[in-house]
């Protein structure tokens, strides 16, 4: 991949999630008995960058959705909250994605825990006790089932994209070469 086609991968991964972030503020939660739980379905995109970029170029594909997000539709709290629990999401998931016979599922429920354990040590700052916490089982318990469900559609999505740049890839073959790849 040059580096042209890697910074608009890059590009293009950062914007999606973005917009898939802007959508899901629209969507009412669906949790009514834990006020403030969302989907977190742009971590469907943090996981495709996970697996087909290297950690400085997923940095960056966090990085930008971090502020493009904040700035089309946040305030300053708003950005303490997501930096805090997307460090610590990106962290857990990079870590938990190198152990052994862990798939992208388990990458991706990780990664949304570690989201709300952020967001919660952020809130016990601001409001000066610990006692917030107490929140925690509520908002693990729905971070891993969106975690695997998050992780069942990026796993999903990660195989088609594999499929297409295989195509892709055969389109910049020689003719004599395409006579040895049957489909």
């Amino acid at each position: 991949m040059s580096n042209n086609q890697r910074l608009v991968y890059i590009a293009l991964l950062a914007s999606q999630a973005v917009i898939i972030g802007l959508v899901e503020r629209m969507i009412p939660s669906p949790f009514f008995f834990a006020p403030g739980a969302k989907l977190g379905l742009a971590n469907i995109i943090t996981c495709m960058a996970l697996y087909t970029l290297p950690v400085k170029d997923t940095m960056k594909v966090v990085v930008i959705r971090l502020l493009l997000q904040t700035l089309l539709a946040g305030t300053v709290s708003t950005f303490l909250y997501s930096a805090m629990g997307a460090l610590l999401s990106f962290i857990g998931m990079l870590g938990v994605k190198q152990l052994p016979k862990v798939s992208m599922i388990g990458v991706s429920a990780t990664g949304a825990v570690l989201h709300n354990v952020g967001q919660l040590i952020v809130a016990s700052l601001v409001a000066n006790t610990f006692s917030v916490m107490l929140y925690l089982p509520v908002l693990s318990l729905i971070g891993i089932l969106t975690g695997i469900a998050t992780g069942i559609a990026a796993h999903y999505l990660l195989h088609h994209v594999e499929r297409l740049h295989y195509y892709m890839d055969l389109k910049t073959l020689d003719i004599e070469d395409m006579k040895e790849v049957r489909l």
